[in-house]
């Protein structure tokens, strides 16, 4: 029988299973100890490990971002959680400055093996400063890897492999991915954090989705389904560095690609995969969409929220627009559930 967690319990599972393997493991930051645990993905750790390996800190983003490099340097490997990505902004120097060119400062003498674990996303009206994206900012730094899984299997396999990596991992989970559900194996395993994952395969457009907007995408194909078009869902996984090979694959059978942002489009994730396919000689049979962000801040209210984040009606429109440019436009009328695009495998 399938063994089935959420996206919390899968990263828990992962931190627990190695701060049991390897004593060099600890897990610091804003809330870690708090009894709502960072909605789940630190309960009991502090109770199992004790105060020295599991421990709050106060905010100073700066400062503790130090601190966790300053351990990270000594030899242990910390897992720091930023509870909001927005407050990284208050420790950029420790990051992109320290964290990211140590290893290449000291000619690999140093290392850095620091995993940042950062929430992004919308919830409950977070308005302009807490549910920001910024991840496109991270992705230009030279020694920072960059992950954002979407489902539970691959949330503890990337968690997992982060922590062993001896580089700064950035690994960025979305708020609304919380409620995912999948199987996800007992045992330790990594998951390939260079590599993307095919979550469906069709041979009329390419859908890749960023983080929760790979759910969208799933959404998406469903909904082309009813008009008898087949989409390809890809989650990037890893956004530094980037799996363009299986992307160029997929975009050499479709022709077709719309390319999901869980931030603003302009200098993001779908601008690199756009130039990377003109680099590799697809500028001339490609038709190409790019989603994401309104540009504006985003606004605190609901109501103006559904026009601000990408959805799965809308990029279901567009790509039946890239594909059908002379019907007229189309809007699916149907509505689903969270338990009907749920990624269920194959791994």
């Amino acid at each position: 029988m399938e063994r089935i967690l959420t996206y919390p319990q899968a990263i828990l599972e992962a931190t627990k299973n190695e701060m049991s393997r390897d004593e060099s493991v600890v897990v610091m930051g804003q809330g870690v100890d708090d009894p709502k645990a960072i909605l789940g993905t630190t309960l009991g750790l502090l109770e199992e490990f004790g105060p020295q390996r599991v421990f709050d800190t106060p905010l100073a983003e700066d400062g503790m971002t130090g601190v966790a490099i300053g351990m990270a340097l000594g030899g242990l490997r910390p897992i720091q959680t930023h509870i909001r990505m927005d407050f990284m902004l208050l420790a950029m120097n420790q990051i992109v400055n320290m964290a990211a060119k140590m290893s290449y400062m000291s000619g690999g003498r140093l290392n850095v093996p620091l995993v940042i674990r950062s929430m992004i996303g919308k919830s409950w009206g977070q308005g302009p400063q807490h549910s920001q994206s910024l991840y496109p900012m991270f992705m230009n730094v030279a020694g920072l890897k960059v992950v954002a899984p979407s489902t539970p299997y691959d949330a503890k396999g990337c968690l997992i492999a982060a922590i062993r990596d001896n580089n700064p991992v950035i690994f960025i989970e979305h708020r609304l991915l919380y409620y995912q559900k999948g199987p996800v194996p007992e045992e330790d395993y990594t998951v390939d954090i260079s590599k993307a994952r095919v979550l469906t395969e069709g041979s009329d457009i390419t859908l890749i989705g960023v983080s929760s907007m790979a759910v969208e995408c799933l959404r998406a194909e469903k909904f082309l389904k009813e008009v008898g078009l087949q989409a390809e869902v890809i989650d990037p996984i890893s956004l530094n560095p980037i799996d363009i090979e299986t992307i160029i694959k997929s975009v050499k059978k479709t022709k077709h690609v719309v390319i999901v942002d869980n931030a603003w489009v302009q200098a993001g994730f779908g601008s690199e995969i756009i130039s990377r396919l003109w680099e590799n000689g697809l500028s001339s049979e490609v038709k190409v969409k790019r989603i994401g962000f309104a540009a504006t801040p985003c606004p605190t209210t609901p109501t103006l929220e559904e026009h601000f984040y990408p959805n799965a009606k809308g990029i279901a429109s567009f790509a039946y627009a890239m594909l059908r440019p002379k019907e007229k436009a189309w809007e699916p009328s149907t509505k689903l559930e969270i338990e009907e695009i749920e990624f269920k495998g194959p791994f």
